[in-house]
């Protein structure tokens, strides 16, 4: 495959941009190789600046669940492109695209947009901590929440830590609000408890997708929501990623679990920069002009960002994502059955239009599983499927999804690819 023309874009990039990207995974130095530039995407593929095609398994990281270039969505950006591109002022297609998630999200009031996944829950941890007037939060390991300063914290030894800062420019006073648990288990929920009487909340991807595809476990989901009530602490669910991509309804339909805020993005926008965050009506009073908790954006609520997220979530239902999930399976099986022919050890999981595998035997359950994976072979196999054509996330602790455009005939492409691939790593 030739790739000179990203190779010297990479190289120019980096000359102005730090790293040569504007988000770090996309360098590709957890899988080794130069990135690939894209230059169009359309339906299952996206094709790089040197002409190569592939099929494509992250979907801009999730947002595209009708493929690339989707043409309804298109459309409605163009008309509303027409009208102007930001007004800073209300639009009625903000309440459109408010009413349309509050359809599926109905545990929930109001919600607010803002323009990303991070500032949406950071403003979530704003308002919970003015809500219960309390400065601890509790977050797990493993579980990326956005870059605000306080969920950028290390993981402890300790089942329960008071967090240190990990990246410079990160102040330890304010890290030190953090706590720090074990995903799927509870105890360690307990023990930071155990360690303050000042946790406002605790936030968790129910679903979650950076450190690998890992899903809570309902059992405990359940005892967390019953410790947040036995404490009296707000829960959050971070179902940016997971939100109309696992189930239609969120995670409350696949775990009978009520949060008490919710923050969305990605597949809400259609693929424009887009975030939120959402309560009943008491939480959300307090956030301004309602209530003392300030919060602001000047793009918030774009009308542009707001057209492509009507566009795509009026056609987000549970048969979609049933449907979507037979294709999710029937790619994971496949994968695992041609890990099993060539003696490769592999765990893989499902749940609506996401998927994920670990280059590892044993069921991953929380980071520290999730550690014990062959990132060598996963590299290895990132760069075989590469070669052959096919777009998976650049890093082990990533996501893949799936979207309306991949067809039967390109999964069962896929898994040949896989068998190929499998066949060169193992020398079988």
């Amino acid at each position: 495959m030739i790739i000179n023309k990203s190779i010297n874009a990479f190289k120019e990039a980096k000359e102005v941009i730090p790293g040569g990207v504007d988000s770090p995974v996309r360098a590709f130095n957890s899988v080794g190789g130069v990135p690939r530039f894209i230059a169009r995407g359309d339906g299952a593929y996206i094709e790089d600046i040197d002409g190569n095609r592939y099929v494509d398994f992250i979907q801009s990281w999730g947002p595209l669940i009708f493929g690339q270039n989707d043409k309804e969505i298109k459309q409605d950006v163009i008309k509303s492109i027409d009208n102007g591109l930001s007004f800073g002022a209300p639009t009625e297609s903000e309440t459109l695209l408010a009413k349309e998630i509050l359809k599926h999200y109905r545990y929930i009031d109001k919600i607010r947009f803002v323009s990303s996944g991070t500032e949406a829950v950071m403003s979530a941890i704003r308002l919970a901590r003015g809500y219960k007037n309390r400065d601890d939060i509790v977050k797990f390991i493993g579980c990326y929440h956005g870059h605000s300063d306080s969920l950028l914290v290390e993981a402890g030894s300790g089942a329960a830590t008071f967090a240190t800062p990990s990246s410079p420019g990160v102040p330890a006073d304010l890290t030190k609000h953090t706590l720090l648990a074990r995903y799927n288990d509870i105890k360690s929920v307990e023990e930071c408890f155990k360690q303050s009487n000042n946790i406002a909340a605790v936030i968790i991807e129910p679903i979650a997708g950076n450190m690998g595809f890992i899903p809570a476990d309902k059992e405990f989901l359940q005892n967390l929501r019953k410790i947040c009530d036995k404490y009296d602490a707000l829960l959050i669910f971070d179902e940016v990623m997971s939100g109309f991509r696992a189930c239609s309804d969120g995670a409350f339909a696949i775990y009978d679990v009520k949060p008490d805020i919710v923050t969305l993005g990605k597949v809400i926008g259609g693929g424009m920069p887009v975030g939120a965050f959402g309560a009943n009506k008491d939480i959300m009073s307090k956030l301004s002009p309602d209530g003392p908790i300030y919060q602001a954006g000047t793009l918030s609520g774009n009308p542009v960002a707001m057209a492509a997220g009507l566009a795509s979530i009026r056609r987000v239902n549970q048969d979609l994502i049933k449907s979507l999930h037979v294709k999710a399976l029937k790619l994971t099986q496949g994968i695992k059955k041609m890990a099993d022919k060539h003696g490769v050890d592999i765990s893989v999981n499902t749940i609506g239009s996401m998927f994920g595998f670990f280059f590892y035997k044993n069921e991953v359950k929380n980071f520290d599983d999730a550690l014990k994976s062959d990132s060598d072979m996963f590299a290895k196999f990132h760069a075989g499927m590469l070669e052959e054509g096919y777009y998976f996330a650049c890093s082990q602790f990533e996501t893949g999804f799936i979207s309306t455009a991949v067809t039967d005939d390109i999964i069962d492409n896929t898994i040949k690819a896989v068998d190929k691939v499998f066949g060169h790593i193992s020398g079988k």
